[in-house]
């Protein structure tokens, strides 16, 4: 037997999120469970639990006949660092056992490469993969992500900092801008349907369309768009830090990511200047806003104080239920059927995924504003 001593490197680098709120999530799809563990939170935070699993069970599968019928009840314990329901300032250590795993659904492709998946990837970088539900690559472990960024959602909560996403498009099926009056009825109409998009009419027109791709044997794309309001003046680090490149770093780690746009994104490259300058003004509150917001509420990386708006674009879930052709592990020409339970469209369970991560990227950089700059006295 032969190991490859080539990689020295630190392989557990790409496991850890963020610097000053720190996460680093552990686990696999098959596993017996996955895990986060969250370093650098105040302490004296108060920990809502029923909160933090509402969060979870916003991600979790079987929801309804347009996600994946695996059933998880996503049942998160925290081991360490609350005491009295409030955190001590140490390692808060979360768990969620995996219970409906069906590892045989994946033994076909114990030598195959499903295409589009990381299948490839994994075993070309490591020598070895772990073909269950691609074991470290599977979506099953943004649970995880939703747990620490439920954390951190309560944190930003003491700052006022609300973070709303939805479903804005589904396919080729776009929903009209939604005007957001209060977080509370935001998330009450996002909710009363089972694709999360903020339009009623939209919504059943989108769950229409995926039941009858799932009906196909087929999966389909889309879009989240999301809406953080009363963010401060100020979060975000010149020159590689800057808020929107750590948004869209967090964004793009996220399962079947493959596009991030903030504020105006690819349309504001065919406006002029004069169209996209988002003129200053004294608000009747005295504070300084801008007349529009083509920068997303971010400017020079670093957040102006107006809402912050971005879009997370989707690709199709690549399991389909139809033969592809492949090739196996030694280059020969292959054929795979789909199986296992598999999500028809992501983008419905993957709106507390986009949420989570902001959350987590808003804390860290809430944290790390604290100790920029000191008020000396006159």
């Amino acid at each position: 037997m032969q190991y490859s001593l080539l990689n020295t490197n630190n392989n557990m680098a790409g496991n850890s999120f963020g610097q000053l709120f720190r996460i680093t999530t552990f686990g696999e799809s098959h596993g017996e469970a996955i895990g986060v563990i969250i370093d650098g939170c105040p302490a004296q935070l108060p920990i809502d639990m029923e909160y933090i699993q509402g969060e979870l069970d916003k991600r979790k599968p079987g929801q309804s006949k347009i996600t994946t019928q695996r059933k998880e009840s996503d049942t998160v314990k925290i081991l360490s660092g609350v005491f009295e329901g409030k955190t001590t300032g140490t390692p808060i250590a979360m768990l969620i056992p995996n219970e409906d795993q069906r590892s045989k659904d994946y033994s076909h492709n114990t030598d195959v490469f499903r295409p589009s998946h990381a299948d490839y990837t994994y075993q070309a970088k490591y020598g070895i993969r772990d073909y269950r539900g691609g074991g470290r690559s599977s979506a099953r472990e943004t649970a995880a992500r939703v747990a620490a960024g439920a954390i951190a959602k309560l944190l930003l909560k003491t700052q006022r900092i609300e973070i709303l996403a939805h479903v804005s498009s589904v396919g080729k099926i776009d929903a009209p801008n939604v005007e957001i009056t209060t977080a509370e009825e935001f998330l009450a109409v996002r909710e009363s349907n089972i694709v999360r998009c903020a339009d009623p009419a939209t919504a059943e027109e989108m769950i229409e369309f995926i039941d009858s791709v799932r009906k196909d044997g087929d999966t389909v794309g889309g879009k989240v768009s999301c809406h953080i309001q009363n963010c401060p003046v100020g979060l975000g680090e010149p020159v590689f830090d800057k808020l929107h490149a750590e948004l869209g770093k967090a964004m793009l780690s996220i399962n079947a990511v493959h596009g991030f746009e903030f504020g105006s994104g690819f349309a504001g490259s065919e406006m002029r200047g004069s169209e996209h300058n988002d003129i200053f003004v004294k608000s009747h509150l005295g504070d300084i806003k801008t007349i529009t917001n083509f920068s997303g509420g971010i400017q020079g990386g670093i957040s102006n104080g107006m809402p912050i708006e971005f879009k997370v674009a989707f690709k199709p879930v690549a399991t389909i239920m139809h033969n592809q052709q492949t090739v196996d592990a030694g280059g020969n020409a292959a054929e795979i059927s789909g199986k296992g339970r598999h999500d028809p469209c992501v983008v419905p369970r993957a709106v507390p995924i986009v949420e989570a991560m902001a959350a987590l990227v808003l804390a860290d950089h809430w944290l790390r504003n604290r100790n920029a700059y000191i008020e000396l006295e006159a």
